[in-house]
Formats: structure tokens, sequence, C-alpha cells
């Protein structure tokens, strides 16, 4: 009996640690993935080369295009590597639940955009102020979800939202070096990133909660409803091309540009969803906020030191030391002495 009691103690305990690595493994890739994309983007798309720029409308799609070979890759490893459990799957979640598949289509066209944007945002502006001005997506989030999933947002919530946007705006704030830098870029470039990254952020959080809105719902496995997503995004997403790109991508082809730098931008993009899900699975708010902030300050340095495009200021560290605290703050969640923790 003792035996056996410790071999249930040791298995617990096994389990408890593999949790625990998967946890932290889960957040050391979204760190990565986080800050390498976009540098990653940020580098591909101030990089000057002989020949034309690849198009961001064709990276978004290729990218959708990845994402849904993973997703099938995953659910047909749940259906225990057999094909045909994979057909039937596919089959009864997606081709006979019409209405449910076509649920996806609104968050699908918003993600599509909020992708082409992003693009268009580390175009115009460097990576760190990117990085934290992103961070506003908490705030619409936030918003989106009192009113569509009537969430309730405690004191602690409200005022790190109230911190959020003063540490956006601080970085924000136009500084003699910043003035100076501009002077180099078209006179409305930094106003295009900052719009586009706002829309971004608008864009997230809608998507986002009518996501979750869709996925609490329903039963379908998160996989399923990614494939659902990267499918609207592709025929999405081959629209924006044909419509705004078309006449660049008959005369010089749809893989115009790219090169190894390019298709990693498109991989770290598309793994980019798979990523979150990770990290939701294994780790918790508090954790995916340290991940984040962890992220925005990598992506600073190496801005400041490899790019070389960015000279942080005084109240620039400010800005960034409140957003880091907004998002902490957001995930920290009091449980109050002596009642039991919720499930």
């Amino acid at each position: 009996m003792a035996e056996n009691g410790e071999k249930i103690i040791l298995e617990e305990s096994d389990s408890q640690a593999m949790s625990t690595n998967l946890k932290y493994l889960s957040l050391g890739i979204l760190v990565f993935q986080t800050t390498s994309l976009v540098l990653t983007m940020r580098y591909s798309r101030t990089l000057k080369e002989e020949g034309p720029r690849y198009l961001s409308s064709t990276a978004v799609v290729i990218a959708e295009l990845l994402k849904i070979t993973a997703c099938i890759l995953l659910v047909y490893k749940d259906s225990k590597c057999n094909l045909r459990s994979l057909n039937r799957v596919l089959h009864d979640e997606i081709l006979n639940k019409p209405m449910e598949t076509l649920k996806l289509a609104i968050p699908s066209g918003i993600y599509t955009l909020q992708n082409n944007l992003l693009y268009v945002a580390l175009s115009n502006l460097d990576a760190a102020t990117y990085q934290v001005t992103y961070q506003l997506k908490i705030l619409t989030t936030a918003l989106f979800s009192v009113s569509m999933l009537s969430k309730k947002l405690g004191v602690y919530q409200w005022l790190s939202l109230v911190i959020l946007m003063a540490g956006v705006a601080f970085v924000q704030w136009p500084s003699d070096s910043q003035e100076a830098a501009t002077k180099e870029l078209s006179a409305g470039s930094q106003f295009v990133g900052l719009m586009a990254v706002l829309i971004a952020c608008f864009s997230s959080g809608f998507a986002g909660v009518y996501f979750e809105k869709i996925l609490k719902e329903t039963k379908q496995s998160v996989w399923i409803r990614n494939i659902q997503l990267g499918f609207f995004g592709s025929i999405f997403g081959l629209m924006g091309v044909y419509i705004y790109d078309g006449e660049l991508v008959s005369k010089n082809g749809f893989f115009q540009g790219y090169n190894q730098l390019t298709w990693i931008v498109v991989i770290l993009q598309a793994l980019g969803g798979l990523v979150i899900a990770a990290v939701i699975k294994y780790a918790d708010n508090i954790l995916k906020g340290f991940a984040t902030s962890l992220s925005i300050i990598l992506s600073t340095l190496i801005s400041y030191f490899w790019l070389q495009d960015f000279v942080p200021t005084s109240v620039f560290f400010l800005g960034a030391v409140l957003v880091i605290a907004a998002t902490f703050l957001y995930g920290y969640d009091p449980k109050p002495a002596g009642n039991p923790i919720k499930a």
C-alpha cells in the first residue's frame, strides 16, 4: 500500500512538472514569436534591395494557408493519425455545418484586415513604438468584452486600462530626436503608421471577443475553428491581392520579392495563432502579460542596437513602464481570504 501511495505521488509530481515545463515552454515560444515577428517584419519592410519588394497582401494569404495546413496536421494527430478519421471530422464539422462555418466569415475578414494593417504599421513605425502602442488592444478587447459578453471588470482592471492609455500617450509623445528622424520620412508616414496600429487594435479586440463568443457557444475544437478562419481568411486575402495589387501580381508574379527573410516572416505570422492557443491552454493571463512585457523590452533593445531605427527617450521609457505595469495589473486577480478558488 505504501509503495502504491509513493507511486501515485511520484506520478502526480511528474505530471505537475510536465505541466509547468509546458507552461514556460509555451511562454518562451510566445516571447520568441512575438519579438522575432515584429523585428523581422520591420526589417523586411525597410530593407533596401534591388528589384520589387514583396507584397504584404500575398504574405497574408500564404500565412493563412500555412495556418490551415498546421491545424489540419493537429486534427490528424488528434484523430490518432488516421486519414479516414480526419476526413470524417473535417466533413462532419465543416461541410455538414455550413451555418456554423459561415459564422467565422466575420472575424476572418477582420483578422485579414488586421494582418495587412500590421505590415502598414511596421513600414511606418519603429518596432519599439509599434510594440507598445499595439498593447492598446488590451483596452479594446476589454471594452468589447464588456459590451458583447457582459463581462464585469474589477477595480484593478479598470485602473490598468487608465494606466495603459497614459503609457501609450507618453510613448507617442513627440521628442526632438523623433522630429529629426521623421524629417527623413514622408510627412504623413508616422500618422499613417499610428492610424494603422489603432485600427488594428480595434479590429483585434472585436474579432477576438467575437471568436471567443463563438467558441463558448459551440463545442468544436480550436483547431477546427482555426481551419474555418483560415479558409475565409485565404478567400478575403486573395480578394485583397487582386483588388489592390492585381497589376503588380500580373506584372511580376505572386511571389515577387520573396526571399528567405520573407518566408521567415510568413511562417512566424502563421504560427502566431497556434502559439496563443498553446499559451491559453497551458499558462494564465498573468504569465501571458509577463511574456508580452518581456517582448516589448526585447523589441526596444534590438530595435535600438540592431535595427538602429529608434532612439529611446526618458518619456518613452516612462510610457513603456506604464504599459508593462498595466499589462500585469490587468491580469491580477486577488482571491479573497477564506473563499474557495473558482474552477
